[in-house]
């Protein structure tokens, strides 16, 4: 699958680790960066992001900051991504099978690396189940705030 992952600073150890295990296991991954510990601003990292899976140059997006709460804001500013914030594997098979999220968020400072993985793990093998679901979604990319 190809795959996109973005940090801050915050989520930037974490990524390190991820980035070779999820290459390890097949994936076309591309860092979007950031790319040291230094104080970035997370709504770049997440614009990015969020432009990535959109427009479709990956197909799934990982994202993480220190609570994985503003990355997954600014990539959904981002019409056509769907990023979910994620704590545990349950979360993110949902996120996949009843949301259709293409990206998920993951708070670098409130996870281990096992736990990421696990949610990682969930996120890919997990569907979107479509359906009644599907009329769900629609509305998510309805930006009038409509309830129709």
């Amino acid at each position: 699958m190809r795959l996109v992952l973005a940090s801050d600073h915050a989520g930037f150890e974490l990524k390190q680790r991820l980035l070779p295990w999820l290459a390890e296991q097949g994936h076309a991954v591309t860092d979007l960066g950031t790319h040291g510990p230094e104080s970035v601003d997370y709504p770049d990292f997440g614009r990015a992001l969020g432009q990535a899976v959109a427009s479709g140059a990956a197909e799934r997006g990982i994202a993480l900051c220190g609570s994985g709460i503003g990355i997954a804001i600014a990539a959904n500013r981002i019409a056509g991504c769907r990023c979910a914030r994620v704590a545990e594997p349950l979360s993110a098979a949902l996120a996949r099978q009843h949301n259709d999220a293409n990206a998920i968020a993951l708070g670098a400072r409130l996870i281990g690396d096992d736990m990421a993985r696990a949610c990682i793990t969930a996120f890919l093998a997990t569907d979107f189940e479509g359906g009644r679901h599907q009329r769900r979604v629609d509305k998510l990319g309805n930006t009038e705030g409509s309830a129709q």
